[in-house]
């Protein structure tokens, strides 16, 4: 059974990542880097002092909703409990060993331009998002599918199909992405760290996964508000002082990435010309693998935020995938790479980095020059990245449940939920790894049509934004494609203006 899965699995994989899916993931990041005039660049004070530097100083920001929707930094906090996760650390790793050093290369190329994917995500995810009669927002690349390239001539079934399609693949990927390449991580890690059995891991997880998703998307947010920033602060530390004892080889670690990235044989030889593909291959896979920037999921937990203005929210996508990538990865490459672990001039692994698995490189990273303890706090790293991942993309999950099945199918797909996070515990590694790759690809594909399809949509709303705040010019604001939404709004930033007038007076 499990060969056959294997088999079926790696044919759909092939397709969904091959090149033509890749390099559409790349043409629509470009495009909207282009059509919103290079936004993450030209506006990169903007969008820096709208997210990190409104942490402290805005308390519509971080402040907690009377009703069920969440602030805009727990929004975040989900969306990074869900990329920031062992992407981060066995996801690089992995396309180091086999892409070698420009693996990373590639990794920055699709996040500089994945910004802008999940920026465009994000904007449609607040343009087409609905309340329920409970007063909860719903959003996602579903309903931007259904009610945005729908709503194109002649599409309206296209529109449809590719929603549930998108749906369903989101629902399987949760399984997937989000839940047993994470649990196997852990267990794996904790096992070998701890020598903990991998089952009695997956018995403790599976109860502390089920006590928080059962209490729906408040409990989530506020769980994952707590535990993201904690993790990734003290991760970073930890990677900053083993870059910072190998300082000296910080130079020619940045030169293999770039001649890495453009070599014509792979990492440590082999048939030329498959050095480049190789590690572009890689660096894109793992790459969106860690920050989701194309995958539409993260657009689900934003979709939920307080926030009015959908350029807003498509800031804290761009910040997002600065974090994930750009941050937390280029670290963990820099701290693998200047470990003696991988030879600089070939790119291949050396003796001591071949010894151990692929996944182990940033324990052992750690473990060089932490001893025996920094293997154990990379294991209890990788426990709260990976657990926090499945914290967010159970609710990606439920989202796209509710979208295919309605209400009543939340609980059971819950409970079902947190039973495949027992048998993460016990499957193949390298399978799950697989799985989540092909599920990955078939969320892409229909999600990336409909950025493509509304992109002009998209580039419109940057310009009105831009135009009202930064140009401080007299326009009517974009805030939702449905007339009640864009009139409730309207009238809420009114009068948050008056107020503000009031207070100053």
């Amino acid at each position: 059974m499990i060969e056959v899965i294997t088999n079926v699995n790696t044919a759909v994989n092939n397709v969904v990542w091959g090149w033509p899916a890749l390099i559409l993931l790349g043409f629509v990041g470009v495009l909207m880097t282009c059509m919103t005039k290079f936004f993450q660049i030209r506006h990169i004070g903007h969008w820096m002092k709208n997210t990190i530097g409104a942490i402290f100083s805005d308390k519509n920001v971080t402040g907690h909703t009377a009703d069920r929707s969440i602030s805009q930094f727990q929004s975040l906090c989900t969306a990074l409990a869900a990329t920031v996760g062992t992407g981060n650390i066995v996801g690089v790793a992995g396309a180091i060993a086999v892409g070698g050093p420009g693996a990373v290369f590639w990794m920055w190329v699709i996040a500089f331009f994945g910004m802008m994917t999940n920026y465009s995500e994000n904007v449609l995810g607040i343009l087409f998002r609905r309340k329920d009669e409970k007063g909860e927002w719903h959003g996602g690349a579903m309903y931007y599918l259904r009610d945005g390239l729908g709503a194109k001539k002649h599409c309206k079934t296209i529109g449809a199909v590719l929603a549930v399609l998108f749906s369903l693949f989101c629902l399987l990927a949760s399984f997937g992405i989000g839940n047993m390449s994470q649990v196997n991580s852990m267990v794996s890690n904790v096992y070998a760290a701890f020598g903990i059995p991998k089952l009695a891991t997956g018995i403790f997880l599976c109860i502390a996964v089920g006590v928080v998703i059962l209490g729906g998307l408040k409990r989530v947010a506020s769980i994952t508000e707590k535990i993201v920033p904690f993790m990734v602060v003290l991760y970073l530390l930890g990677t900053v002082v083993i870059v910072c004892l190998h300082i000296t080889d910080i130079p020619a670690t940045l030169v293999s990435i770039v001649k890495g990235a453009f070599s014509m044989k792979a990492a440590g030889g082999g048939v030329v010309g498959a050095g480049i593909a190789t590690a572009m291959k890689m660096g894109f896979k793992r790459g969106v693998f860690s920050n989701e920037a194309g995958l539409g999921s993260s657009v689900m937990v934003h979709s939920s935020s307080n926030v009015k203005e959908p350029v807003r929210q498509g800031m804290w996508g761009i910040f997002e995938v600065f974090a994930d990538t750009i941050v937390v990865c280029t670290l963990t490459a820099l701290g693998i790479l200047t470990s003696g672990l991988v030879d600089l001039e070939t790119g291949a692994l050396t003796e001591a980095g071949a010894a151990i698995e692929s996944s182990a490189l940033m324990s052992e990273s750690f473990r060089l020059v932490f001893g025996d303890l920094g293997a154990a706090f990379v294991a209890i790293a990788i426990l709260l990245f990976a657990y926090s991942t499945v914290l967010g993309w159970s609710h990606y999950g439920t989202t796209a449940c509710r979208y295919l099945f309605g209400d009543k199918a939340v609980w059971p797909y819950r409970i079902i939920f947190c039973a495949i996070v027992l048998a993460g515990s016990v499957v193949s590694a390298q399978l799950a790894w697989d799985i989540s790759d092909t599920f990955n690809g078939l969320m892409m594909i229909p999600n990336l049509i409909g950025v493509l399809v509304l992109s002009p949509l998209v580039a419109k709303c940057t310009k009105n934004y831009v135009d009202r705040k930064i140009y401080h010019r007299d326009v009517k604001p974009m805030l939702s494609m449905f007339d009640d939404i864009q009139a409730e709004h309207e009238a809420a930033i009114r009068s948050e203006e008056e107020d503000s007038v009031r207070h100053a007076g």
